[in-house]
């Protein structure tokens, strides 16, 4: 009898803290079911291109324990470093050219982010999961499928197992070959991870447009939403 009382004392107590936590957080305004997976209340900066130089490392980002930087083969057959992608937001996302539903979906996606913010100072990086098949012909011609930018929205390839290390390692998301998850990645202007973001939902889609609005014209402070203090 006495073990009996003693459970239902936990259990109420376990219902207590956890209706509290919810409290708290709906107090803070935090993250809500559809709302932003993480932030990390970067502010936003400015880099020049002097200071991207020097931040050229003088060895290949493969020798790296844990990368912090990449360079892939963007569709033109150009190599392009993260570093080029510094002094403004972009978004990152993962792909495969022959997926026939969810990664056209999402591209659509990034085609409606490129007309609403055509000519500011957003990017957008596509990267295959499907490195021995997207070569950069393929990904011209699929790049063309959406209207693609070339200065603006990017498609890189590679080697799948640095891919794999991109993703894990920089970008904090699970990719295979021909898996990835339905998350736009928001990068900052320094190169820092601002949120992920669930292109799916429409809630997260349309915080995603205004806190890049918000990136671009210097009015991003930071966010909360989705990390617990």
């Amino acid at each position: 009898m006495r073990t009996t009382v003693h459970l239902v004392m936990i259990l109420l107590v376990g219902v207590g803290l956890g209706l509290a936590i919810r409290a708290m957080r709906a107090t803070r305004g935090g993250p809500g079911v559809d709302e932003v997976v993480y932030t990390n209340d970067a502010p936003t900066v400015t880099v020049d291109a002097t200071e991207v130089e020097n931040m050229l490392p003088s060895h290949p980002p493969e020798d790296e324990e844990w990368l912090s930087r990449f360079e892939l083969t963007e569709r033109s057959g150009k190599t392009v470093k993260s570093e080029q992608l510094l002094g403004q937001p972009y978004v990152v996302s993962f792909f495969f050219s022959t997926c026939p539903s969810i990664c056209v979906q999402q591209n659509q996606k990034l085609k409606e982010l490129q007309e609403k913010f055509e000519g500011a100072g957003v990017r957008f990086v596509a990267i295959s999961v499907d490195p021995e098949t997207d070569t950069p012909e393929v990904l011209r011609e699929y790049a063309a499928r959406f209207g693609a930018d070339e200065n603006q929205w990017l498609f890189m390839t590679g080697d799948l197992t640095y891919i794999r290390r991109i993703g894990a390692e920089i970008y904090r998301q699970p990719v295979d070959q021909k898996f990835h998850s339905e998350r736009f990645v928001l990068v900052d202007p320094k190169g820092e991870i601002e949120g992920f973001y669930s292109w799916p939902e429409k809630h997260q889609f349309e915080k995603l447009k205004e806190t890049i609005t918000q990136m671009i014209d210097g009015t991003f402070e930071g966010n909360s939403a989705g990390k617990d203090s």
